[in-house]
């Protein structure tokens, strides 16, 4: 039952604990309102987890083939970057006349995302390297392109129809919300009901039966890591329009936050055990109780403290991690 339902029982946990320190604030006259209880907050939430949750997503299709991509927020940033460069009426950065531009900087990085993902799939795969590595690589050399295609310089001055990705709202829901949502079930559909699905578990459960049975383990993880950095140019072009600019420093140890929700969602880094499920109460975690310290007036380095100790316990408790100790 706690393997199972473990981070369930935890997110009910943290919800009513925040919910009952926003009672004793009331009650001492700190807050007017409950306000973590709100509505309003409760979209903030869900609007704030969503590009966590889009990276977390694609995080978890690697960890379960027992790798990891350290790339996925440098990848984000250039993404975002040159998507941004498409999207602006800045004429010292725009790319051509792109002042109602939406569709073509979403197809540049999503290419440019692929493309990342896909280069550290060939790499890792056909050469049997440690993802830790190429991905670290991948990681520096993202960044300084990011760097290089502006002069260093953020990208502002987006047009409103960009920005809707961002902030604008589909049936009284947040775009960013939708985006998420929609792209969470796709990748359930695909983990769980798909022949895909079932060689992502194999190869992380054991690469060389997996490869002995007949499955085409380079072709599996070039495809779980080139849809990882797809995902991350998503993430890109969501934060960029959520912010109204692209900055250089954007996705700055993002990968952590999702290394953190995948981890704390319980897929275990061993690869072969994971859910998608998992990771979104993972996601849910993290962002219910950064909004919840926030809201309390606890300051951001106990948030960092608390989520690294999230991550220990949750290794502690990986079933796989016990099953190799015995």
């Amino acid at each position: 039952m706690l393997n199972k339902y473990g981070i369930i029982f935890a997110f009910i946990f943290l919800c009513v604990a925040i919910a009952a320190a926003g009672e004793i604030a009331v009650a001492n006259g700190a807050w007017s309102d409950n306000y973590f209880l709100s509505q309003e907050n409760t979209l903030v939430i869900l609007r704030q987890i969503s590009i966590n949750g889009i990276l977390a997503i694609g995080m978890t299709f690697v960890i379960i083939t027992a790798g990891v991509d350290l790339s996925v927020g440098s990848v984000l940033a250039l993404a975002g970057i040159l998507a941004a460069r498409f999207a602006t009426s800045s004429t010292a950065m725009a790319f051509g006349d792109t002042v109602d531009a939406i569709f073509l900087p979403i197809l540049v990085a999503i290419a440019v995302g692929t493309a990342c993902g896909f280069a550290n799939g060939v790499v890792l795969a056909r050469y049997r390297l440690q993802p830790f590595i190429v991905t670290m690589g991948m990681l520096s050399i993202a960044r300084g392109m990011t760097l290089l295609v502006t002069d260093g310089n953020p990208v502002s001055q987006l047009n409103d129809n960009f920005r809707w990705l961002g902030n604008g709202y589909l049936f009284g829901i947040p775009v960013p919300v939708v985006i998420f949502v929609c792209l969470f079930g796709i990748a359930w559909v695909v983990l769980n009901k798909m022949t895909f699905g079932r060689y992502i578990y194999a190869v992380g459960g054991n690469e060389k039966s997996a490869r002995t049975s007949g499955i085409n383990v380079v072709r599996i993880k070039i495809a779980v890591y080139t849809l990882c950095g797809a995902l991350a140019a998503i993430a890109g072009l969501v934060l960029t329009a959520r912010t109204g600019s692209a900055q250089t420093s954007a996705g700055m140890s993002y990968e952590l936050d999702a290394i953190a929700a995948v981890v704390i969602g319980g897929t275990s880094m061993a690869g072969g055990v994971g859910t998608l499920v998992g990771t979104l109460f993972g996601v849910l975690i993290i962002g219910v109780m950064n909004n919840g310290l926030d809201l309390l007036g606890v300051q951001s380095y106990y948030q960092q403290i608390i989520k690294g100790l999230l991550i220990v316990v949750a290794v502690m408790l990986d079933p796989s991690r016990k099953q190799q100790r015995h």
